[in-house]
C-alpha cells in the first residue's frame, strides 16, 4: 500500500516540475575549481544516471539548497539529538556493530 506521505511527495513533485516548465528558468555561466577525484566522481554518477554534468550537478546543489526535511523527519532528528530517545543512538558503525554481535 502507497502510504500518505509518499502520495504527498509525488503530488509536490510534480506539481514543481509543472511549474518549472511554465516558467522561465534563467542560467548564468559560472566557472569554479573542482579537486580532480570529485570531478571525475561527479562525471561518472551523471554518466550512470545518464546525465549531463551540468544536469547532474545542478539537481544535486538544487537539493542541497531546496530540500527540508519534513515535519516527521525534523522531529526525529530533534528528538533523537535531545537524547531523550528510548533507543540508543550510536556515534560509531563500529559500536552499532558490536551491539549487534553481542546478540
Amino acid at each position: 500500500m502507497v502510504s500518505k506521505e509518499y502520495i504527498t511527495f509525488a503530488t509536490r513533485c510534480i506539481t514543481n516540475e509543472l511549474q518549472s516548465m511554465a516558467t522561465t528558468i534563467i542560467r548564468r555561466p559560472a566557472s569554479f575549481r573542482l579537486r580532480a577525484d570529485l570531478l571525475e566522481g561527479l562525471k561518472r554518477n551523471a554518466a550512470r544516471e545518464n546525465r549531463t554534468l551540468n544536469n547532474y550537478v545542478e539537481s544535486v546543489l538544487l537539493g542541497v539548497v531546496y530540500e527540508e526535511p519534513n515535519e516527521v523527519t525534523k522531529a526525529a532528528i530533534k528528538e533523537a539529538m535531545s537524547g531523550k530517545n528510548p533507543n540508543k543512538v550510536y556515534d560509531s558503525v563500529d559500536e552499532l556493530f558490536n551491539d549487534l554481535d553481542a546478540e
